[in-house]
């Protein structure tokens, strides 16, 4: 009999389809995951992609499951083997956007609309502002202005498609019906769409896009005919119980989430769903959007929070200004950091979106000067603290969005920003849903995309989903999160590390224990650099700055071996593209770029091999003790945690595409990190009633003088949780003394070493053999 799976998941296992990973490869890897305690398996979205997709979120067919991960008869062989070892299956969508693919013919909606236009039965799909470029759609994929490369383009016939195409290299696109015959310059003006230089994207798109990625478009599945259409299958696949819920990728795309999520909640059944939605510090999920919470960004903020030590990381910060000597334009703190980046992106990359909304604001303003209207969203944009207000027109405009639209235009302070905020917050309904769409791709690229690779005086606190203006969280803090998800959220996820992190938890948990020793860490970066530096010199290699070898020297603490300088290397400098202030992805300064390489390389390969000796030998400690709080905090706190591949074992990986290569099944066993991933995964898939909607959380307090230093809660009355945090600043300060920690009545068994306690503990003795305790009555 094949054991059930659970309505909602104890526990979700992420892994990464792609070619190289593919159904077949996750069927044969479902008994070691079963046996690690997990109940279901979240995949990478599994519909047909763009091909070679290593991330599955470039769609360009909704209809059916992608052929290289195996077809849909993979998908379901590999539902099947999970249900027979009592797993589930968890499908991540994107239903924001879909692939402008190459060749374009690959996207039918898409190619439809290139051939008929606004007469497609696909126009509505795509969210197009024909009324710009005299109603045709621009598609910016000319690798020099059209009059440069005229000589590339060709008409051809398509022994495939049965159709003549207009040819550019690897592109293909469709002829307006009666254009074939005309001289190249006139066909060309006679199509639907205009073939554009890239760099033009920036200044002239007339279409919605995923970010400023020009090659992902946006979908309007606020239309139901489009979602129904591109949600089908999807629903067919839960119908058929080939999987049990769904994780929706960036709802903040979407013009109307908490209407989407309705619609969704209702066609799938209720289905167990999550939403990668990324909350500001003090910012709270909607009440009203139909899931069980958010793929959590928030847990990971208050977890990472709860192992920096907080006078630590402000000497840390002074000393990064310091040795950095932070020119003006770059700022010497998070907030002018974030600032300035917004305004970079809201007028260099997202100009053309800002104009759109200009054009829009200037038909429901007539007699506005549309430069100052421009001006005025651009000042108010850049003060939205959190994602985008949520506005449906038509209703009420919620309190929260309103105090937060009146800030921002009370603080812009330009002419036109109360006319602005107005429109915003619904007066006119095709700005209100733009400008909220437009507000997410500002925050993420200004924060997540250039301010966090500008600003990184400790990189743990510049990851998605944290602040770097909250850098710690306190116990009593912890505890008061945890009891509110609980309250109000207790099915939402919970994550350490995902496909999308900047650093794994590991590397974060490794960083972060350098804010226990913050004179360490400035002596002994003053000296090393300083010998760096004089090595360099002597040997002939151009140096960078300051502030990209800040950045080196702490990676160089984690990844210092033979092997690391390629990821290392590789990782610089998408830091300093991303940070858009010496090179960037459009902009690059190669000289800049070999210069910065030959630094890396030589760095991991070279002196640092040797000079991170000591700084590693003093963090090695906190850092394991970090590393394991950290996974039974997320393991046991309220909410589904999610593991993303490999995480059970110690696994060091930096931004994508570093950790989303394919998942390699390990059979390395016993280890500290794997034993406490295990015993909890199995404590939760065992005792389900003791974590779920249903379930307690109570904060449990030490008491003596290193009660700071021990966070604990009890499940339900029958499980506790305890951990040590700021380990090294408790060695210091005399270790436990006489701290101790009063248990339930009783008798507990610790799960991970079967020790046995009762009464009054103390916690030097519950900590004997491990930094962490799980204990179950």
């Amino acid at each position: 009999m094949t054991p059930p799976t659970a309505a909602v998941p104890t526990a979700t296992y992420r892994l990464q389809l792609q070619p190289d990973f593919t159904f077949a490869d996750a069927e044969a890897a479902v008994p070691r995951l079963a046996a690690l305690g997990v109940s279901h398996l979240h995949l990478s979205p599994v519909l047909q992609a763009t091909p070679g997709s290593t991330h599955g979120y470039d769609v360009v067919d909704h209809t059916r499951v992608s052929r290289e991960l195996g077809g849909e008869e993979g998908l379901r062989a590999l539902s099947r083997t999970a249900r027979e070892h009592g797993l589930g299956l968890i499908l991540d969508t994107v239903p924001n956007h879909m692939a402008v693919p190459v060749p374009e013919h690959l996207s039918r909606p898409l190619w439809s609309v290139l051939r008929e236009g606004t007469d497609s039965p696909y126009a509505r799909w795509f969210d197009i502002d024909w009324a710009a470029l005299d109603g045709r759609l621009l598609m910016p994929v000319l690798g020099a202005p059209l009059d440069e490369v005229l000589d590339r383009l060709a008409v051809e016939d398509d022994e495939t498609l049965g159709e003549p195409v207009l040819r550019y290299y690897d592109h293909a696109f469709p002829l307006r019906a009666g254009t074939r015959g005309l001289p190249l310059r006139e066909l060309l003006d006679a199509q639907w769409y205009r073939l554009a230089h890239w760099r033009e994207a920036r200044t002239d798109l007339n279409y919605r896009r995923f970010f400023t990625i020009s090659d992902l478009i946006a979908v309007r599945v606020e239309d139901p005919e489009v979602f129904d259409a591109t949600h089908a299958k999807l629903l067919e696949l839960l119908r058929d119980g080939v999987a049990d819920g769904l994780r929706i990728d960036h709802p903040d795309g979407l013009a109307d989430p908490a209407g989407y999520l309705r619609r969704l909640a209702a066609a799938s059944g209720g289905r167990w769903t999550v939403v990668e939605k990324i909350l500001g510090h003090d910012e709270r999920l909607p009440a009203d959007w139909a899931c069980a919470g958010t793929t959590g960004y928030d847990a990971l903020d208050r977890v990472d929070g709860l192992f920096a030590d907080p006078a630590g990381v402000e000497r840390i910060t002074a000393g990064y200004t310091e040795f950095t000597g932070q020119e003006a334009d770059r700022g010497g703190e998070w907030g002018p950091t974030a600032r300035r980046a917004a305004y970079k992106i809201v007028t260099q990359d997202l100009a053309a979106e800002v104009s759109r909304l200009g054009r829009t604001a200037a038909r429901a303003l007539p007699g506005q000067d549309p430069a100052v209207l421009r001006r005025a969203i651009r000042e108010v944009l850049v003060r939205l603290p959190v994602y985008r207000p949520y506005v449906v027109p038509g209703q009420d405009a919620p309190a929260e969005a309103v105090e937060l639209l009146e800030t921002a235009a009370r603080e812009a302070a330009v002419p036109g920003a109360a006319e602005i905020r107005d429109l915003a917050l619904g007066a006119d309904a095709g700005f209100a849903v733009r400008f909220a769409q437009v507000a997410s791709a500002l925050h993420a690229k200004a924060v997540e995309d250039t301010a966090f690779y500008r600003w990184y005086p400790l990189l743990p606190l510049n990851e998605v989903g944290r602040d770097p203006a909250h850098p710690t969280t306190t116990p009593e803090e912890f505890h008061a999160f945890c009891a509110r998800l609980q309250r109000d959220w207790p099915a939402t996820g919970t994550v350490l590390s995902t496909h999308d992190t900047k650093r794994s938890a590991d590397v974060r948990a490794r960083l972060a224990a350098i804010s226990e020793h913050p004179e360490l860490w400035g002596s002994w970066l003053r000296r090393e650099s300083d010998r760096l530096r004089a090595h360099f010199t002597r040997a002939g290699i151009a140096l960078v700055d300051r502030h990209a070898e800040y950045l080196a020297w702490q990676y160089a603490v984690v990844f210092c071996s033979y092997g690391a300088e390629e990821v290392v290397a590789a990782t610089l400098l998408k830091s300093e593209r991303e940070a858009g202030l010496r090179t960037s992805w459009t902009e690059q300064d190669t000289a800049y770029e070999k210069r910065l390489d030959t630094f890396a390389r030589e760095l991991i390969t070279g002196p640092a091999y040797y000079a991170t000796a000591d700084i590693s030998r003093a963090i090695e400690a906190p850092s394991q003790v970090n590393r394991l709080g950290a996974v039974l905090l997320q393991l046991t706190m309220p909410g589904v945690p999610d593991i993303y591949q490999g995480d059970e074992h110690p696994q060091l990986l930096l931004v994508d595409p570093d950790n989303r290569r394919p998942y390699q099944p390990s059979d390395r066993r016993d280890g500290p990190k794997e034993q406490v991933t295990t015993a909890a995964l199995l404590l939760r898939r065992e005792h389900p009633d003791w974590f779920g909607a249903e379930a307690a959380y109570e904060p449990l307090a030490a008491a003596g003088p290193a009660a700071a230093h021990c966070v604990a809660f009890v499940r339900t009355g029958r499980s506790i949780t305890a951990v040590t945090r700021l380990s090294h600043r408790l060695e210091q300060a005399g270790g436990w003394r006489d701290t101790e920690l009063t248990l339930p009545p009783g008798d507990w068994t610790d799960r991970l070493t079967g020790a046995l306690h009762r009464g009054t503990v103390p916690v030097a003795e519950l900590f004997a053999t491990n930094p962490v305790a799980l204990l179950t009555s």
